[in-house]
C-alpha cells in the first residue's frame, strides 16, 4: 500500500476539513453491522455501471473520508486511489482498508490529486462536493482524471423543489440549528449532534418504521429513510448534517446542469433516497 502526500491550500474550508477529520475519527463505521453498511452502499451504487468497466479497472474515491465506501469498491476493481484533504480522515481510511497493495492514499484537494489526466476508468464522490467552496472546479478536476467514456458517480444534497410548506419550514429550522451547532466548540458540537440524533432522528425514524409496518407509505415523513438504520448511523449523520458550516443543496435540474457542465454525458439518476445520486460518463471527444 503506497502513500503519497501533499498539502494544498486551494478550494477548501479549513474548518470544514478539520470537522470532517474529527467526525471520521469518532465514527469510523467499523462498528456498524456489515449488512447495514452493505445496504447503505447499495443505495449509492445501485446505478453504478459496473458492466462498463474494463478488466482490473483503476479509479478514485474523491473525498474518501473513513474509507467506508472505498472498501466496497476496492474489492471489485484493480486499483483505487483514495483522496482526501484531511490527513486525519486518511488515517482512519488506512485503518479501514488495511495493508492493501491495490490502494493508494493521497492527502490533497480534488484539484491537486496527483492522478494523471484521462487515466482512470471510473471515479466517485459521495457526499463531498456540496461541502467544497467551488463545487464546479472540484467536479471538473474529477472529470479531468477520467478517460473518455468512463463513469463518475456522485451524491449531492437535494434542494427542496417539489416539497410542501411544512417541509420547507422544517428545513429553515434545521438550517438555523445547523448554523448554531456548527459554530460550537468541538465537544459541545458533538454533544448537540448526539442530542439531535436522540430526540429528532430516532423518534421520527422509528415512527416511519411503524407506519410502514402498518402497511402505509412512510415516504412523506421526515427522516423516513432512517427507519431501518442503527442509532450509530443516526448519530454519525446528525454530526455530518449539523456540524458542518459549509453546505450546498441542488435540485435535480441543477445537478444535471452541473454534471453536464463538467463534461459528463448520459447522466442517470437514482429514483430512491438518498437524493441526489447520479452517474454520468466523460464525454468522448
Amino acid at each position: 500500500m503506497s502513500d503519497q502526500s501533499s498539502h494544498p491550500n486551494r478550494n477548501l474550508d479549513p474548518k470544514v476539513v478539520a470537522g470532517f477529520g474529527d467526525e471520521w475519527r469518532r465514527f469510523s463505521n467499523r462498528e456498524v453491522d456489515s449488512d447495514e453498511l452493505i445496504s447503505m452502499f447499495e443505495a449509492y451504487a445501485s446505478i453504478f455501471p459496473w458492466e462498463e468497466l474494463p478488466p482490473d479497472p483503476v479509479g478514485f474515491d474523491a473525498g474518501c473520508g473513513s474509507g467506508r465506501w472505498a472498501m466496497f469498491f476496492a474489492d471489485r476493481v484493480g486499483h483505487l486511489h483514495c483522496v482526501d484533504a484531511s490527513d486525519d480522515a486518511l488515517a482512519v481510511a488506512r485503518e479501514t482498508l488495511g495493508d492493501r497493495e491495490d490502494v493508494t492514499f493521497h492527502h490533497a484537494t480534488l484539484e491537486e490529486m496527483p492522478i494523471a489526466s484521462k487515466s482512470c476508468d471510473f471515479g466517485y464522490s459521495l457526499g463531498v462536493l456540496h461541502h467544497i467552496p467551488d463545487t464546479e472546479s472540484a467536479l471538473a478536476a474529477c472529470v479531468d482524471r477520467l478517460r473518455p467514456g468512463a463513469p463518475f458517480l456522485v451524491y449531492l444534497y437535494y434542494g427542496l423543489d417539489g416539497v410542501g410548506p411544512l417541509r420547507r419550514f422544517l428545513f429553515r429550522v434545521v438550517t438555523v440549528a445547523r448554523g448554531i451547532v456548527s459554530r460550537l466548540p468541538r465537544r459541545a458540537r458533538v454533544v448537540a449532534a448526539d442530542l439531535i440524533a436522540l430526540f429528532c432522528y430516532l423518534p421520527l425514524a422509528r415512527t416511519a418504521a411503524v407506519v410502514e409496518y402498518l402497511g402505509h407509505d412512510p415516504s412523506q415523513l421526515p427522516l423516513f429513510q432512517y427507519r431501518d438504520r442503527s442509532f450509530y448511523v443516526m448519530r454519525n449523520d446528525a454530526l455530518d448534517r449539523f456540524g458542518t458550516q459549509l453546505e450546498k443543496r441542488f435540485n435535480r435540474l441543477e445537478v444535471e446542469e452541473l454534471l453536464a457542465g463538467a463534461g459528463l454525458e448520459r447522466i442517470q439518476f437514482s429514483e430512491g433516497p438518498p437524493w441526489w445520486v447520479a452517474v454520468g460518463r466523460r464525454a468522448r471527444l
